[in-house]
């Protein structure tokens, strides 16, 4: 891993870039034994009770998109980063930053989206910061939303913990949000309906959990699975091997990547999670999935494999095989 000298767009994608750039700079800079996991959220002991405890920032262009806004991306985002880890939502933080001469109707409308959403995951927004810049000194509108979380007495989920045999399984169709944002950014003119995936998991994640069997579960977001998958490939020391055919994806998605020349399994997603599940809890983890709203399309798409050298591999429709390495560069910026 050669250290870079400048910082690249691509170091935003969710990518390897910012594998490099967390792992070069930042792991270094502030190495604790919280952060080394790298997962979603952090988990902390304080007074006797774990914590989960997660932020994130959001600069997405345009700022309103079919099916969601920058406003309900950040809260969701920020539940959802809390809920993979098995803990409860408590509270958020929000803090703007505002480019001089943003409308002020626009700003109204994302913070009311923000407590829509934050109303629907059973949370409150309880503190936050405002900074205005000079025009031209950002764009619009940034968001940076922190969250804790209470991880209910022995309950752990983490990477590490998955074992052979594990089923993968997604909650739904992929590469909607990333579509979207772009057919909006763009004024594409695709049609099909497709809107932003966006929304707050932690009731799903809690049915999922009620069966005993669920060693991990990770947010489907920048870098999309492929890039997820190869993250807790390298945790845990073992292969991801996929079914293409058993990985959803709506008609509508597939074929505008197809036409977009973007491949699904790399493209964000803001309302989707991958589970990893032992073999004998994986057809009640399915049925309690399918059975929740945001869940209806839950698949198992592969399983975990014990190899000499792990890798991500996608099993395809026609027989053959390819390797899925963490995404390369900026496939699709500011999606989140």
């Amino acid at each position: 891993m050669a250290e870079f000298t400048k910082v690249l767009l691509g170091h935003g994608s969710g990518g390897r870039l910012s594998r490099d750039l967390v792992e070069q700079v930042f792991l270094k800079g502030f190495s604790n034994a919280a952060l080394a996991p790298l997962e979603d959220a952090a988990e902390l002991t304080l007074g006797g009770a774990r914590l989960a405890f997660t932020t994130d920032s959001y600069v997405v262009t345009p700022v309103e998109f079919p099916g969601a806004d920058i406003g309900r991306v950040a809260v969701c985002g920020t539940v959802n980063d809390l809920a993979v880890k098995g803990a409860v939502p408590a509270a958020l933080s929000a803090g703007f930053i505002l480019e001089e001469g943003f409308p002020a109707a626009l700003l109204r409308r994302i913070v009311a989206s923000m407590r829509q959403a934050a109303k629907e995951a059973g949370v409150e927004i309880v503190t936050g910061d405002t900074k205005v810049v000079e025009k031209g000194k950002a764009d619009g509108i940034f968001i940076n939303t922190s969250g804790v979380g209470l991880i209910p007495k022995g309950r752990s989920l983490t990477s590490a913990a998955v074992k052979p045999g594990d089923v993968i399984i997604v909650s739904g169709n992929l590469a909607e949000h990333g579509v979207a944002v772009m057919n909006a950014r763009n004024k594409l003119g695709l049609e099909g309906g497709i809107k932003s995936d966006a929304v707050p998991l932690n009731g799903l994640i809690a049915a999922a959990l009620r069966t005993p069997g669920v060693r991990a579960i990770r947010d489907i977001t920048r870098g999309g699975l492929a890039t997820v998958l190869n993250e807790v490939s390298g945790a845990c020391g073992l292969s991801a091997e996929l079914e293409e055919d058993a990985v959803p994806v709506s008609p509508a998605a597939r074929n505008a990547c197809a036409l977009l020349g973007l491949d699904p399994m790399y493209v964000a997603n803001e309302g989707k999670i991958v589970l990893f599940v032992s073999p004998a809890a994986a057809p009640g983890v399915l049925k309690a999935l399918r059975a929740h709203k945001y869940g209806r399309r839950a698949a198992a798409v592969g399983a975990m494999l014990k190899e000499k050298k792990p890798q991500v591999r996608l099993r395809t429709g026609i027989g053959g095989s390819r390797i899925m390495l963490m995404l390369e560069g900026e496939q699709l910026p500011r999606i989140c």
